[in-house]
């Protein structure tokens, strides 16, 4: 895009957007697309997240790819989009929100597919915050929003779990430098295995054998270095303080909540159950799976409920 302006006032211009589409785009008398669906991944993910839904667009499944218009963007400050990585302005990049993400979206969708309406927004984990920011700011968007392993706010132990990702970051001396250095290669690899307790269930994890976590540890760390330092620092900072709960009262869209019962970030009788409850037209999904946080990897195991909740649809 051209340019984007943050909600601090901050512009950058000529911004890289990073996105894929799949299925059949049905247009309106007026020529405008109608069946489109927004794919919002996770912390730090891609637009290739969207294979996630890849088992369900066969005919007749909740996604047929025949009936929908997916749209997958990489989204604001993920790596590959604008980005601190990817702008090269690391630590000078500008402080982003999830609205910023949500209007970076939205200003993407118009621009490129002249989009003022979208059918619905899919997004898990921090891409359920998006499809919550969206649907709250802009009530009438998109007919749905389906949030996954997601919440209405980070509280509790996330909270503390983003603090303490945020202090092992800034801790590091050099990294005011703005510049990759071997101390804060540690440092990122230290931040990041801070997180991987949270991804698998405790079921899952306990049912490893300790040399096998360990191994499973060693190697989480080992991968995650290739991220950039400065994307996960502010990613982490946009997730930390986001909180919708006082406005969840705004959403006109049709809301699917999937839940997972094992997920270690936002279990369903402390996130799942309350938004369902907070939330007016709303629909719960529970699932049961080891994969805890991951479970969106098998949302086969709820094709039928989702094909349910589509089929309110059918007529797009």
């Amino acid at each position: 895009m051209d340019s984007f302006e943050f909600e601090n006032g901050e512009v950058l211009n000529e911004v890289k957007v990073e996105y894929m589409t799949f299925g059949t785009p049905i247009y309106d008398e007026d020529g405008q697309i109608k069946n489109a669906i927004i794919y919002c991944h996770g912390s730090l993910g891609n637009y290739a997240s969207m294979k996630k839904v890849a088992p369900l667009v066969g005919e007749g499944d909740a996604f047929d790819e025949r009936r929908y218009f997916f749209i997958s963007l990489t989204a604001l400050g993920s790596p590959n989009s604008c980005s601190p990585s990817t702008t090269d302005l690391k630590n000078k990049f500008p402080k982003y929100t999830i609205l910023d993400v949500v209007n970076f979206q939205k200003q993407f969708l118009k621009e490129k597919f002249n989009l003022d309406h979208v059918l619905g927004i899919i997004g898990n984990s921090m891409g359920g915050f998006v499809a919550l920011t969206s649907a709250i700011n802009y009530p009438e968007y998109s007919d749905f929003i389906i949030t996954g392993v997601s919440s209405y706010k980070v509280a509790g132990h996330d909270f503390i779990l983003s603090k303490f990702v945020d202090e092992i970051i800034t801790s590091d001396p050099d990294y005011a430098k703005g510049e990759l250095t071997y101390s804060l290669i540690r440092t990122l690899r230290l931040a990041n295995l801070a997180e991987f307790n949270f991804g698998l269930s405790k079921e899952a994890l306990r049912e490893m054998s300790n040399d096998e976590l360990a191994y499973e540890f060693e190697n989480f760390g080992n991968e995650m270095i290739e991220v950039d330092i400065y994307d996960l620092k502010y990613c982490n900072e946009s997730c930390m303080y986001y909180d919708v709960e006082s406005d969840l009262d705004k959403i006109r869209s049709k809301v699917l909540i999937i839940s997972c019962k094992q997920d270690p970030h936002f279990p369903t009788d402390l996130d799942g159950i309350p938004m369902a409850e907070m939330i007016d037209d709303s629909q719960l999904i529970v699932m049961d799976s080891k994969l805890g946080h991951l479970c969106f990897n098998e949302l086969e195991t709820i094709s039928y409920e989702l094909r349910e909740f589509m089929g309110e649809f059918d007529d797009c």
